[in-house]
C-alpha cells in the first residue's frame, strides 16, 4: 500500500467493490473531507502572511459544480479563475457570484468576451489585442493584463505557460504599451496576472516569479500614475505525484511572497495591492482517483495490464509524459512485476503508466489511478466512441453521484438521428 492521503479509503475494499458494483468503472471518485482540508491549509497559509488577499479557484482544473460548491461551502469567499463560457456556467451554477470570478482566456472570440462582459466578471486580458476586440463591445470599468515574464517554470514543457515559446501573456517589455492604451479609452482601474507555469514543488521558485511580477507592476504603475489595485501570480502549486517528493510548503512560499511585496510597497500590507492566487492542482488533485477494472493481461514483448480507463479516462500520461501511481485494491500476495498499464484505445500512446511495478494481478480485479481530480475528467474526451465516466463523492463512508455516467446515445444525441 502506498503512502497516500486517501490510503485510508484505498484499503476499504468492500466500499469499492459496492461504489464499482453500484456505478461502474471506471469512475472518478472524491474525497469530500480531503477537498475540505486542502482549501483550509491554503486558507491558513496565505492568511498567515497577507490581510488582503483574494482565492480564485481555476475551474478548468475540475469543473464539476459539486466540487465547486464544497470548495465554496468551506470558504464562503471564494471566487473563480474562469477561461471559458462554460466554466463561468459551471462558477454561477455553484452560487460563486460573478462580481467573485475572472475571466482569464486567451485569442478570445468576440463572443467568448460578450459572455464574459454581461456575466459581471472580472476579465483578465491575454494580449492589447484581446483589449481592442473586447472595446467594440464595450469598456469595463477595471481590467488586468497578462504578463509573460520572459521565464516560466513547471514539471513539463508542456505545461510552462511563461517564456519566449509561451503562447499565452504580453511580453514583459510591452506590458506599459498596453495598459496605456487600455487607459486611453476609460479604463479607470487595474491590475495585473502572471501565471508562468504549473506544477512546482519549490516555494523559491515562487518568490523568483513573484519578483518579475512586481518589477513589472512598478513600471506600470509609474507610467499610470496610479497604484494597481490587484496583483495576481497565478498558481502552479503543485502536490507529489510520486513516493519520493515532498509537499510544496506552502506557509514558506507566502512568507517568501510577503518579503518580496514589502520590498516593493514597504512594511504597511494594508497600502499593498490585493494579492490574488488562481489554485486548482493543489485544492482538487490529490482528492481523486479513478476506480477502474483490469480488463485484460498480456505478457508480449513486454508485460502488460489492460484497463477500462484508458488514455480517453486520463489524458495527462499520453498528453505530456505526466505520471500517476496506479493501486491495487485489495490483497496482494507481495510479489511485483514490471508492467506497462494500458487501457482499450487504439494508439500506442494509450499508456497510464510505463514500466511500473504492481503486484500480481487478475482480470477484472480493481485498481485505482491515484492524484486524478485535476485535469482528470476535465480533459476526458471520447476518443474511439466511448462514454466519459461518472463521478462519485465519497463523504465519510456515504456514495453520492455527482455526475451520471454519459451513454452512448448520449455522443450521439446532437446528431439528430
Amino acid at each position: 500500500m502506498i503512502n497516500h492521503h486517501l490510503s485510508n479509503i484505498i484499503s476499504q475494499t468492500k466500499l469499492l467493490e459496492e461504489l464499482a458494483d453500484q456505478y461502474g468503472t471506471p469512475t472518478y471518485v472524491y474525497s469530500k473531507s480531503r477537498l475540505e482540508h486542502n482549501i483550509s491549509e491554503l486558507l491558513k497559509a496565505i492568511s498567515m502572511s497577507f490581510a488582503n488577499y483574494q482565492i480564485y479557484y481555476a475551474v478548468k482544473a475540475n469543473s464539476n459544480i459539486n466540487i465547486i460548491k464544497i470548495l465554496k461551502n468551506k470558504f464562503n469567499d471564494l471566487g473563480c479563475d474562469c477561461s471559458s463560457p462554460g466554466e463561468l456556467f459551471a462558477a454561477e451554477k455553484a452560487n460563486v457570484s460573478m462580481s467573485d470570478c475572472v475571466y482569464t482566456g486567451n485569442y478570445e472570440s468576440i463572443e467568448d468576451l460578450k459572455t464574459a462582459l454581461n456575466a459581471g466578471a472580472e476579465i483578465n486580458l491575454d494580449d492589447l489585442n484581446s483589449f481592442n476586440r473586447l472595446k467594440t463591445i464595450g469598456v469595463p470599468e477595471y481590467v488586468s493584463f497578462r504578463l509573460n515574464p520572459g521565464k516560466g517554470h513547471g514539471q513539463f514543457k508542456g505545461i510552462i505557460t511563461g517564456g519566449k515559446d509561451s503562447k499565452f501573456g504580453i511580453p514583459k517589455e510591452d506590458i506599459v504599451k498596453a495598459y496605456k492604451a487600455a487607459k486611453s479609452f476609460g479604463v479607470k482601474r487595474f491590475g495585473l496576472q502572471c501565471h508562468a507555469g504549473s506544477s512546482t514543488l519549490d516555494a523559491d521558485t515562487f518568490s523568483d516569479i513573484t519578483e518579475q511580477i512586481l518589477k513589472s507592476a512598478r513600471e506600470v504603475e509609474d507610467s499610470l500614475e496610479q497604484k494597481l489595485e490587484k496583483i495576481s501570480i497565478g498558481s502552479g502549486f503543485g502536490i507529489p505525484y510520486r513516493d519520493e517528493e515532498k509537499p510544496l510548503n506552502l506557509q514558506k512560499l507566502f512568507k517568501n511572497i510577503n518579503l518580496v511585496f514589502k520590498g516593493y510597497y514597504g512594511d504597511d500590507n494594508k497600502n499593498w495591492p490585493t494579492l490574488c492566487i488562481e489554485p486548482g492542482r493543489i485544492l482538487v488533485a490529490d482528492t481523486g482517483f479513478i476506480l477502474t477494472r483490469v480488463t485484460g493481461t498480456k505478457s508480449s514483448y513486454k508485460q502488460f495490464i489492460g484497463l477500462d480507463a484508458g488514455m480517453e479516462t486520463l489524458m495527462r500520461p499520453a498528453l505530456y509524459g505526466a505520471f500517476h501511481r496506479v493501486q491495487k485494491i485489495g490483497e496482494n500476495d507481495g510479489e511485483t512485476l514490471k508492467y506497462d498499464i494500458t487501457g482499450r484505445i487504439c494508439e500506442n500512446t494509450d499508456r497510464i503508466s510505463k514500466d511500473h511495478n504492481m503486484p500480481t494481478i487478475n482480470e477484472e480485479e480493481l485498481c485505482a489511478i491515484m492524484d486524478s481530480g485535476a485535469y482528470g475528467y476535465s480533459m476526458s474526451h471520447n476518443f474511439n466512441t466511448r462514454p466519459r465516466p461518472a463521478e462519485v463523492l465519497i463523504d465519510e463512508e456515504k456514495l453520492i453521484l455527482i455526475r451520471k455516467r454519459e451513454s452512448i446515445e448520449d455522443i450521439f444525441r446532437g446528431c439528430n438521428v
